[in-house]
């Protein structure tokens, strides 16, 4: 079986600048696909509330969120996991360089919540908690779905690299925010590293032939396909 992907829900920004929105005006949530393997159901960016989440996966697949084998994030930023615990059987994957430098993050932040606010740091804890539900991803999950570093974002973020026969695809995360932040060749403003996110949109660019950004649908890579 060669490998297959599916985009569950597009994606949106709370405030797109590039439309000249300068406050948020509306719910954030990443963009969610599905990639089949032969032996595999990974589900990318679980991002919709999860009963909306779980409508739209069976609306879009015929399949139940019980029948996602893994979940690979892009990033550990919470909107591109808001519904995982609904996905309790399914393996859960993220870059180890993301893993890291969250887990470095969080306790960080827990030094200071325990001196200052126990609300505060038992919400870290609890972060800390679902962290350690999630194992580094490994290079590839199949020999046409291999873990794609992107770098910038955040420190660690990645995507999937799709290499079925007919075209290259990245599910690429904040690296490719919107198809119009990517056509005039921009990174998200928010990123931890612009310089990482720039060369990371860079290399992809002269990879890929379809690109699957973190808000918005799927896009021909500008260049590829006139």
């Amino acid at each position: 079986m060669s490998v297959e992907y599916c985009v569950i829900s597009i994606g949106t920004l709370s405030r797109n600048k590039l439309w000249g929105e300068s406050a948020a005006v509306r719910t954030a949530h990443a963009t969610t696909t599905a990639v089949f393997t032969e032996d595999r159901l990974i589900l990318v960016d679980p991002s919709l509330p999860a009963t909306a989440l779980a409508a739209v996966f069976n609306e879009r697949t015929g399949k139940q969120l019980a029948d996602v084998t893994d979940v690979f994030c892009t990033t550990l930023r919470p909107v591109h996991r808001r519904s995982i615990a609904a996905l309790p059987k399914a393996r859960w994957w993220a870059h180890g360089e993301e893993l890291a430098a969250y887990a470095l993050h969080l306790r960080g932040l827990l030094d200071s919540a325990e001196r200052l606010d126990a609300q505060h740091a038992d919400g870290i804890q609890a972060e800390l908690k679902l962290l350690g539900a999630f194992r580094p991803a490994p290079e590839e999950f199949d020999g046409q779905v291999t873990v794609y570093p992107l770098a910038g974002p955040s420190p660690g973020s990645a995507g999937l690299l799709l290499t079925p026969p007919a075209a290259t695809i990245v599910i690429a995360g904040d690296a490719a925010l919107t198809a119009e932040h990517v056509r005039r060749g921009q990174v998200w403003e928010g990123c931890a590293d612009i310089e990482r996110a720039r060369q990371s949109m860079a290399d992809f660019l002269e990879l890929v032939d379809v690109i699957v950004p973190g808000h918005d649908n799927v896009m021909f890579s500008p260049g590829r396909w006139l």
